[in-house]
């Protein structure tokens, strides 16, 4: 028998780690920044890893602002979300070099919005092959690398974003 593990979904299973605000608000400290998996911060969005991935590189771009949807977003931010994504897709395709890529939203819980009330991309890096029987068979995902090592590769990446020399995305 193989053993398939995957030990920081146990602080989900037991719910220890959810996190006390709204996770696409990331507050003025950014001491915790690592520890929530933000990657990118400005005024108008922000990118974090997904602590639940499909995939390794599940990535999702929010607008700082409490929006539940694309109606309520200022041309501005509508913008700046574009923007962050196609550069973390950039990021990705250096990085990771996948094969192809699911972008999309879910708005409202019916369609699968998780956090409903504050809009969301998902940008979701898929390889040949990433689909195998584990997940259809199984109900199993097998995600290779740990978030944290994830976290850690692209953190420099997104960091070269903010820099004077590249500007802000």
């Amino acid at each position: 028998m193989e053993v398939l593990w995957a030990p920081w979904r146990m602080t989900y299973i037991l719910g220890n780690d959810k996190y006390k605000g709204c996770i696409f608000c990331p507050g003025e400290d950014r001491s915790m920044d690592a520890e929530r998996m933000i990657l990118y911060v400005d005024s108008t969005v922000l990118v974090i890893m997904n602590k639940y991935p499909y995939v390794n590189g599940h990535l999702l771009v929010a607008p700082i602002r409490h929006v539940p949807n694309l109606d309520g977003l200022e041309p501005g931010e509508m913008l700046a979300l574009l923007q962050m994504v196609r550069a973390s897709m950039g990021i990705i395709k250096t990085l990771m070099r996948p094969d192809g890529f699911n972008v999309g939203l879910n708005l409202g819980r019916v369609a699968g919005a998780g956090v409903e009330e504050h809009m969301h991309f998902h940008i979701v890096p898929r390889w040949n092959g990433d689909t195998n029987y584990m997940t259809v068979i199984g109900d199993v995902r097998v995600i290779p690398e740990h978030l944290q090592t994830t976290y850690e590769k692209l953190l420099p990446y997104f960091n070269r974003l903010k820099t004077p020399a590249g500007g802000e995305v």
